[in-house]
Formats: C-alpha cells, structure tokens, sequence
C-alpha cells in the first residue's frame, strides 16, 4: 500500500497507533511497528525519564521506523523539542495545544511533524503553522476531547475538502471496513486507539480489555463537557456513570490512581479512557493479526465498492 502517509513516515501499511498515557510504549508501540505500522511512544504520562528508557527498548525490539508524540497540556518540561530530537525519531505527533508552540523547531530539526486536531478551526491553524499533515480526531474517540465534538464522518470530509496536507483519520477505526470509510472521506492514514488498548501486547490489565471486549456501542459516557479542565470519553462503569450527569470539581484529579486501573485492574479506581469503538471489539487479539486483518478486509471492501459502483464500459 503506497500514498502518501507510507512515504512520509516510511511504513508498510498506514496504519499509526494512538499515543495513550503509560499504554502506548516499547511493548505495544513495537508490535505495531514489526506489524508495518506506525508504532508511537507516548510522553502524556509526563514521566520523560521512562519515556527515555521505552525509546531505548524500542531500538532493541524493532528495527522498523517508530514516532513520539508530544501531548503539550501534560508535558512540563522546556526542553521537549531537544528530548525528542536527541532521540533519534524521524515523525513526531503535536497534540493537546497550539500547533505553534513546537512545529518551525520540530521542523528545523529535520522531522515530519502531524498535529491532531478536533476541528476545521484547528486544522487550518496547523496548516499555518507549517505542519507536514494532519491527525483528524472524531469526538467518539477516547481520551482527551473538544467539549464541542463532532463525530469523524462530519469532520474528515470537511477538513480534508479544506487542506491539501496528508491526513489520518482518529476516531471509530477498528478494521478494515471503517479504514475504507475514512479513505473514502478523504483520510490517507488511520489512527487506533480503543482497538490497540485491547490488544493482546497491550501492557493494561486483563479486566479492562475484557471490559472493552464486553461494551456495547452505547457503553461510554462523554464527561465534563462544561469543565473547568478537558472533556473525555471513557467507558461506562459506576464512577464514570456517575460523572456522566454531575462532573466531580477536578476531573484530572480523578487520574491519581490510574495505575490502579491500568495496571492493577481496579476498573473503579480512575477513568478507562476508551471509545465507543469498543462496542464493535468482540475479541482480544495480537497486534499483528488486527494489522493484517484489517488491511485484508480494507482491500476487499475497497475491490467491492469498486466493481458494484464503478461504471462499467458500454
């Protein structure tokens, strides 16, 4: 499969994989990376000096191209740009803030830098900021979200009938079905966040990816929309359930003991940012089987459409 996304960040398929706080490391982000996707190590966590190791096991478990992402309303630290570049990666992902603040430095440093965005408005500043492409993000994806959302079917075909960069769709991906969707609405890539959360080399607890595997399509819940702080969306339990009607004060405070969740299983102990994708997650399976499924069933739905509606010569 060649466009693009494969040439720009030099991967087989152009398939990237969501940079999620303490998920999205070696483990999983090199599984995606051996599979020919886009495997990209996450610094959300604010924890760079791990990060920092996670990046050196990746070099030892793959030797195909990986990303970061600098998540700029969680990472503190001035000196991000230097700690990307002095890693060596070649793709870097901007999101949570402005596409200025980082991009003319990322891109004097020789790297191809994408910025996800949750709206035309934010699309077209990126442009202005010189970004190489764009991460066009559906508000019924999980994690961190514009408390205005709109659904990916609404805003990839705007933004990509307004841009001429490269742009992967984020939001509801989950095979090769909803691939061809976003290929179809104008998107070059796909990103997968919920689907790779469930992943078998996923570092998370069991009980949240039988969790996901469980969920039905309604089975997420939209919190803090009014703030103060982001809005998110996680799967329904009986604490998010809870939050879904009367946000708690600090809705960031609810993270101190995500580890608890995460690693320790406790579904009630923080928030299991998730999408509503989850409800079409039947099963948990390696990461290299998703890839390849998905690109299996992307190119038969894509031969489908193709010889049913294509016109036929007279």
């Amino acid at each position: 499969m060649k466009n693009r996304i494969t040439e720009l960040l030099g991967v087989k398929y152009p398939i990237v994989q969501a940079p999620m706080g303490w998920i999205a490391r070696s483990q999983l982000a090199s599984a995606v990376s051996n599979a020919g996707g886009m495997g990209i190590i996450e610094t959300s966590s604010g924890e760079l000096d791990n990060v920092r190791d996670e990046i050196r096991k990746m070099r030892t478990l793959t030797d195909k191209p990986f990303g970061v992402n600098i998540a700029q309303a969680f990472v503190r630290d001035p000196d991000i740009v230097k700690f990307v570049v002095d890693q060596g990666v070649q793709f870097v992902t901007t999101s949570a803030g402005d596409p200025n603040k980082y991009c003319a430095e990322l891109k004097a440093a020789g790297l191809t830098v994408f910025h996800v965005v949750p709206s035309l408005a934010a699309a077209m500043k990126a442009i202005e900021a010189g970004v190489d492409g764009l991460v066009v993000e559906g508000g019924e994806g999980g994690g961190f979200k514009n408390s205005r959302e709109v659904a990916l079917m609404v805003l990839l075909p705007l933004v990509c009938s307004k841009v001429k960069v490269p742009v992967i769709a984020a939001g509801g991906i989950v095979d090769g079905r909803t691939m061809a969707a976003a290929f179809c609405l104008g998107a070059e890539g796909v990103q997968m966040g919920t689907r790779m959360v469930s992943a078998a080399e996923s570092p998370v607890h069991q009980n949240w990816k039988d969790a996901i595997v469980a969920a039905r399509e309604t089975d997420t819940v939209f919190l803090n929309r009014f703030g103060p702080g982001p809005a998110l969306r996680a799967l329904r339990t009986e604490k998010t359930g809870a939050y879904e009607k009367t946000a708690p004060e600090n809705i960031m405070g609810e993270f101190r003991n995500v580890l608890d969740l995460y690693f320790g299983g406790d579904m009630e102990a923080s928030i299991a940012l998730s999408g509503q994708v989850a409800g079409r997650i039947d099963s948990v399976k390696p990461v290299a089987e998703i890839l390849r499924e998905t690109v299996a069933e992307f190119e038969a739905v894509m031969a489908e459409m193709a010889g049913r509606y294509a016109p036929q010569p007279a």
